[in-house]
């Protein structure tokens, strides 16, 4: 039996999103080996991620897949760029993990959070959507793996971090949470809290097997909706979609950097990605377009 070389980066949080997908391949039959691939973001852990630019932790990932070095790629979702480099294509996502934004800090909700609190995240959208909620509150930059932005409270004498529910449940460290984010509140990264797997074009072989199709479905028309609107370095988007009773409710988000202007529409439907344009749409016309227009000049 061949082996199916899996690429991932090498941050604890990438490897057990790895070993999630080795155990699911393994399952199907699959004979399975990591390789540990160095992106420019993990590279560069100095360097603030909005000037880092798109594909910083997904790009070395697909050349590696491109050239041969391995056979799926295992991103987190939210770092993909919005179009697949021609030859690839994402065969499978895994059922999605929690997608919210969690503080990490002593506080046991959002109106606990005291005035004036220092708050650490890189995130362009979460510096955005905090300062729109809470203008009181001085956001420090901060860079690392999990554990190096968490230690940060120490360090940087921060009253909380914001980091993704979903990689500290998968490291064992959700006992750092003090609570999580309504998504209303706090518009998750498109594809947060998804594990995407990539494969060249034909090649998806068992991958396929272990798609989640609700997980697809909402991915896709977050990407959409953040496809579309385009931003994200220089103005921050934001996209998230769930199921409900009546079949899917779609959230698009799109704010000046500074969160003084912030635009949020939803929509529901029983077609998640019929819900997209009806989002994106209302978005630009409600402002958005501006915004977008400001960030590009």
């Amino acid at each position: 039996m061949s082996i199916v070389r899996l690429g991932t980066r090498g941050s604890p949080l990438a490897q057990a999103q790895a070993r999630l997908a080795a155990a699911l391949l393994t399952a199907q039959g699959a004979q399975v080996e990591l390789v540990i691939v160095s992106t420019r973001g993990d590279a560069a852990q100095s360097t603030p991620l909005g000037e880092l630019g798109p594909g910083a932790f997904a790009s070395a990932l697909e050349e590696a897949l491109i050239a041969g070095e391995i056979d799926v790629a295992v991103h987190s979702s939210k770092d993909l760029t919005g179009d697949q480099p021609e030859g690839l294509e994402l065969s499978a996502f895994l059922e999605r993990a929690d997608p919210r934004d969690a503080w990490c800090g002593e506080a046991h909700s959002f109106g606990d959070v005291p005035v004036g609190a220092r708050v650490g995240t890189s995130s362009l959208r979460r510096t955005a959507a905090l300062r729109a909620a809470r203008p009181d509150l001085t956001i420090v930059p901060i860079r690392g793996n999990v554990q190096t932005r968490l230690d940060h409270r120490t360090t940087s004498d921060l009253d909380g971090v914001i980091l993704a529910a979903c990689g500290l449940d998968r490291v064992g460290l959700d006992h750092e949470i003090g609570f999580r984010f309504p998504v209303e509140l706090l518009v998750p990264e498109s594809g947060q809290g998804a594990i995407a797997l990539q494969t060249r074009v034909g090649d998806g072989g068992l991958v396929v097997a272990v798609d989640h199709l609700d997980t697809r479905t909402a991915v896709m028309a977050e990407r959409g909706v953040t496809r579309r609107l385009g931003g994200g370095c220089r103005v921050p988007v934001a996209a998230h979609a769930h199921r409900i009773d009546t079949g899917w409710r779609l959230i698009g988000w799109v704010s000046s950097p500074d969160g003084t202007q912030t635009i949020r529409h939803e929509a529901e439907g029983d077609n998640a990605h019929a819900l997209v344009d009806t989002i994106v749409d209302q978005l630009l016309q409600e402002g958005g377009a501006e915004l977008l227009a400001e960030g590009v000049a």
